[in-house]
C-alpha cells in the first residue's frame, strides 16, 4: 500500500515538473521582441536646377544712361529675378515681367541688334547689354528663356559677353562656384540613387563550392 501511494506521488512531482517546464518556455517565448518592420531607405535628395539672379540698375551720369549689373546669383529650386533699382529698392520680376524682357530681347536676336552677339567692346562704349541682356547672360537664362539660349549657344560674342554682365570677375567666379558645386551634387544623388534602384555595388554571396571539386581536390 505505501508502496502504491508512493508511486502516484513521483508520477505526480513529475507531472508538476513537465508542467513548469512549459511555462517556463512558454513565458521565454511570450517575453521575446517583435522584429520591427524595416524602414524605407531615404532617396537621395536632388535639386533642381533653378537660380535667383540680383541684377543692379546704376545710372551712368556721364553719358546719361542706366547700366545693369548681376551683383549676386545663387543655386535656387525655382528661378527668379531681383531687381535692385536706382535707389536701392529691390523688386522681384513677376513671371510676366520676365517673359516680355526674354520676348524683347528674342526679337532683337533674330534682327541682329541685340547688344548680346555684338563685340563686347561695342557693348560696353553703348552702356551694356540692358536689363533683358543682363538677364540673359545670367544662369538663369536657361530656365527662363531656353528656345532663345538654344540660339545664343554657339555665338562667341555672347559667351564673351556673359562674363562682363557681372559687377566683378569675384562675383563671376563665385557664381560659377556655386552652380559647380550644386551640379556635382545633383550628380553624386543621382548616382546613388541609380546604384539603390540596379543593386550595383552590393557583393553577392560567395558560391559554395561543388561536391565533385572537393572531393577530386583540382586545384588544391
Amino acid at each position: 500500500m505505501n508502496k502504491h501511494i508512493k508511486k502516484i506521488s513521483n508520477y505526480a512531482m513529475i507531472g508538476g515538473m513537465s508542467a513548469l517546464v512549459i511555462a517556463t518556455f512558454t513565458g521565454c517565448g511570450a517575453d521575446e521582441p517583435k522584429e520591427e518592420p524595416k524602414k524605407a531607405e531615404e532617396k537621395p535628395t536632388i535639386q533642381k536646377e533653378g537660380a535667383t539672379v540680383t541684377i543692379k540698375e546704376s545710372l551712368e551720369k556721364e553719358s546719361n544712361t542706366t547700366s545693369y549689373k548681376i551683383i549676386d546669383e545663387v543655386p535656387s529650386v525655382t528661378s527668379r529675378v531681383i531687381l535692385v533699382d536706382v535707389n536701392g529698392t529691390e523688386k522681384i520680376l513677376s513671371q510676366a515681367e520676365i517673359d516680355k524682357l526674354v520676348a524683347d530681347e528674342e526679337k532683337k536676336v533674330d534682327a541682329g541688334t541685340s547688344s548680346l552677339t555684338k563685340n563686347p567692346d561695342e557693348v560696353k562704349e553703348s552702356g551694356g547689354l540692358g536689363l533683358a541682356g543682363t538677364l540673359m547672360a545670367s544662369m538663369a537664362a536657361g530656365m527662363l528663356g531656353a528656345a532663345l539660349m538654344n540660339k545664343l549657344s554657339n555665338n562667341q560674342n555672347y559667351q564673351n559677353n556673359r562674363r562682363g554682365s557681372y559687377s566683378s570677375s569675384s562675383t563671376y567666379s563665385r557664381s560659377q562656384n556655386s552652380f559647380s558645386k550644386a551640379r556635382a551634387n545633383n550628380a553624386a544623388a543621382k548616382a546613388a540613387g541609380a546604384t539603390k534602384r540596379t543593386g550595383f555595388g552590393k557583393s553577392s554571396p560567395a558560391k559554395s563550392t561543388s561536391p565533385s571539386t572537393r572531393s577530386s581536390g583540382f586545384g588544391g
